[in-house]
């Protein structure tokens, strides 16, 4: 594998991410798209503009048409580019939409579920598993291979999207799993994933001086669906054969936001609440209370977190039969206590006096 224009497309996507923000910010300012404080968030700063996902955006795009021009084997490199294409263009017009003008989230779901499609009918798919220990493979029908590839990228895509938080949040932990997922499919020799990977934490990273906090600019839905899509692709790309193993490697590099969606549901659920309905009992807000309201310090914890469950991914995509099961069983052990720590299993009781403390 080429590392040059990798390195090259990484490099652009990165400048042009960076230069494209300050002009994207004042555009954003000038068409009145700007966050909008409220009880619920945690930003009590008027006015920070939105739209950070199309500098993003910008450098990703940027990087990937460099790359195309500079590798000497462009087809190997982005096979099925058009379906990436459009059904991230299909996000990021969704997350532009409702940072200006607020969607309710059956349409937004709705888009999401267009999206995945494309990304189906494009050749991401999931279309069967292979068990690891007697390698029995189970074969998924074209219904069941839609139905699974496209839960996925709708949970993935939001999973991102509800992480969006805090300053710089959504921003690092992306750049943390796209850097471990380009990292095992190099491990797997699937081009194609390592070279999204590079490029999207190129464009990642040039954003981040400005989302940082304290934050000039926000990612926004525009960004965050735009990431959390192309995580979930970037997630699928490389496995053409999906076995148990390397299907939990992506769930491992994405514990972070996929744990703290699905905590989000069963709190909801238990307080009997509707699962849409917001709250300020996420993991980066019970973290900014553990740090006394300080968002660095909550980030920087949850980049800590990101990275752990990351490099158990990337030591757990070389494992195969018995020791699979043995080393999930520590993890899940490892999670629960990380949960229990934080009072994320708290009664019914203590979740509903946390959420008056909170708003």
């Amino acid at each position: 594998m080429d590392i040059l224009p990798i390195a090259i497309a990484a490099g652009a996507a990165a400048a042009v991410s960076a230069i494209s923000a300050p002009m994207v910010s004042r555009l954003a300012v000038a068409f009145g798209v700007v966050d909008r404080p409220s009880d619920r968030k945690v930003n009590k700063r008027p006015d920070i503009p939105l739209l950070g996902g199309v500098a993003v955006a910008a450098g990703m795009f940027v990087g990937l048409a460099v790359l195309l021009l500079v590798h000497p084997e462009p087809d190997v490199v982005a096979p099925r580019i058009e379906g990436l294409l459009v059904g991230s263009l299909l996000l990021l017009g969704l997350g532009v939409v409702d940072d200006r003008y607020g969607l309710g989230a059956w349409i937004k779901l709705g888009v999401q579920i267009v999206a995945a499609a494309v990304a189906f009918f494009a050749g991401y798919q999931i279309d069967h598993f292979t068990e690891p220990v007697t390698r029995t493979v189970l074969e998924l029908g074209p219904l069941a291979a839609w139905l699974a590839t496209t839960v996925w990228i709708v949970v993935v895509t939001n999973s991102i999207n509800l992480i969006d938080g805090l300053d710089g949040l959504c921003t690092g932990v992306s750049t943390i799993i796209a850097a471990t997922l380009a990292i095992i499919a190099f491990q797997g020799n699937a081009v194609a994933g390592t070279v999204l990977g590079v490029v999207l934490v190129g464009a990642l990273l040039g954003f981040l001086p400005y989302n940082f906090p304290p934050a000039r600019m926000f990612l926004g839905d525009t960004g965050a669906l735009f990431i959390g899509y192309l995580l979930s692709i970037l997630a699928l790309e490389g496995y053409a054969r999906i076995t148990l193993v390397t299907f939990l490697v992506p769930l491992l590099a994405l514990a972070v936001p996929l744990l703290d969606t699905i905590l989000s549901i069963f709190r909801r659920v238990r307080r009997r609440a509707h699962i849409m309905q917001a709250d300020k009992m996420h993991l980066h807000h019970r973290l900014l209370n553990e740090h006394d309201g300080s968002q660095r310090q909550a980030v920087l914890s949850i980049y800590f977190l990101t990275a752990c469950f990351c490099l158990i991914a990337v030591s757990f995509a070389r494992l195969e039969g018995y020791a699979v099961v043995v080393f999930l069983a520590l993890i899940l052990l490892l999670t629960l206590r990380i949960v229990r720590n934080l009072g994320i299993l708290d009664s019914p009781a203590q979740d509903r006096e946390g959420t008056a403390k909170e708003t």
